[in-house]
This record gives structure tokens, C-alpha cells and sequence, in this order.
């Protein structure tokens, strides 16, 4: 039990932690707020409903893992370093991938809520 408490104290501090440090945390934070009620708007099934909030929280899970990278890779050095520099772009590709990914399941669901297909 000790264990699944403090797992829980981590994941809170590390929440916490890319909330004040990242804006963009920040933003997909309002976006999870604006999806949850807006997913039981656009979506009659439960199923399209889960999708169009999870593909959301995968933004956010794909964020905190580019956090990580971005803030060990400052702590490892300071200074440029072009094999850094690589690793923060595919990190930042992963956020835009699946930004892009939830942004086309919201269109389509988007685009069948109003009957446009």
C-alpha cells in the first residue's frame, strides 16, 4: 500500500512540476477540461466519447515524456550540442504527431456531429 501511495505522491509532484514549468502542459490541460464535456456533446457512443478523451490525454502523456527528455537533456549539459539538439526534435515531433492525431479523431467526430459526413 506504501507503494501505490507514494506512486501517487510522484505522479502528482510530477504534474504539478510540468504545470508550472510548461505552458504548453498548461494549454492541454484546458484542452482535457473543454474535451471531457465537449466529447458527451459531439459523440452519441460511449466508445467514440473514450476515444475523443483519450486521444487528448495522449497529448498530454506524450508531453510530459518530451518534458523529460528536454529537461534531462539541460541538466546533462548547457551548452549546444547537435546530438541533444536531434533528441529534442523527435520529442517535440512525437508531441506533434499525436497533436495531429487528436486533431484529425476531433474533425472527423466533429465533422459526423454535423452531419457534413
Amino acid at each position: 500500500m506504501d507503494r501505490i501511495l507514494q506512486a501517487c505522491v510522484n505522479t502528482w509532484n510530477g504534474l504539478c512540476a510540468a504545470s508550472r514549468s510548461e505552458a504548453a502542459f498548461r494549454q492541454e490541460l484546458v484542452a482535457v477540461a473543454l474535451a471531457v464535456p465537449l466529447a458527451f456533446l459531439v459523440a452519441a457512443e460511449s466508445w467514440k466519447r473514450l476515444l475523443l478523451i483519450l486521444v487528448v490525454l495522449i497529448v498530454m502523456v506524450v508531453e510530459l515524456l518530451n518534458t523529460a527528455i528536454e529537461k534531462l537533456a539541460d541538466h546533462v549539459t548547457a551548452a549546444r550540442h547537435p546530438e541533444i539538439g536531434r533528441v529534442k526534435d523527435m520529442g517535440s515531433a512525437a508531441v506533434g504527431v499525436s497533436l495531429l492525431i487528436a486533431g484529425l479523431a476531433w474533425l472527423l467526430a466533429l465533422a459526423e456531429w454535423l452531419g457534413i459526413i
